[in-house]
């Protein structure tokens, strides 16, 4: 006898309630109980949606990795250059109404990375969801090495930098390293 089937919809509204879970709790307190009483629902319902803990915690992963990516993405918008696309990027990203969402990010990340086969998935869009974004930000004239050396650099960055400011706290420090780094990605007017 075949289990009942797994309402899509509802796997995902509890996701998403998961996801904010997590966000508010920690990467640490995910597990069946906790979650399953956060979320109004028997950990059999859980079980029931995600297979195994492994499989909630992947799920979990992979939207809030869609989630801070579309944010972002959508923060950049139709930006005229790079410069413009990254200073929106960090003013979303900086911002302290998200600072839980980016702790929960590099927990999550950290977690990836000790876990490698687990969270191959995560690891592997991570980095390419931006890199893509970030080369067609810089135009269909920028030599294509070039680009993704670029766009490697504001990754790396940008992440530093909130990194950073996540640890410290120090904002008007790294403001101004942001600054001074946002400046180096602006179009050269002898350009122009």
């Amino acid at each position: 006898m075949a289990g009942r089937p797994v309402n899509h919809q509802r796997r995902a509204d509890l996701l998403d309630a998961a996801v904010d879970y997590a966000v508010e709790h920690g990467f640490a307190e995910l597990s069946w109980r906790p979650v399953a009483c956060a979320l109004g629902v028997s950990t059999t319902t859980l079980v029931h949606h995600f297979g195994t803990k492994e499989q909630m915690l992947e799920a979990i992963l992979g939207r809030l990795r869609e989630r801070t990516f579309a944010a972002t993405r959508d923060a950049a918008g139709d930006q005229p250059d790079l410069a413009a696309a990254v200073r929106a990027v960090w003013a979303r990203t900086a911002d302290p109404r998200q600072s839980a969402e980016f702790r929960l990010f590099f927990a999550v990340y950290g977690r990836a990375l000790q876990a490698p086969q687990q969270f191959a998935k995560f690891l592997d869009q991570v980095v390419a969801d931006w890199m893509s974004s970030l080369v067609e930000a810089q135009g269909p004239d920028t030599d294509p090495a070039t680009a993704r050396r670029t766009a490697t650099l504001v990754i790396a960055t940008i992440r530093g930098l909130l990194l950073d400011l996540l640890t410290t706290g120090d904002r008007d420090r790294v403001q101004d390293a942001a600054e001074t780094f946002l400046a180096t990605l602006e179009p050269d007017p002898r350009h122009r």
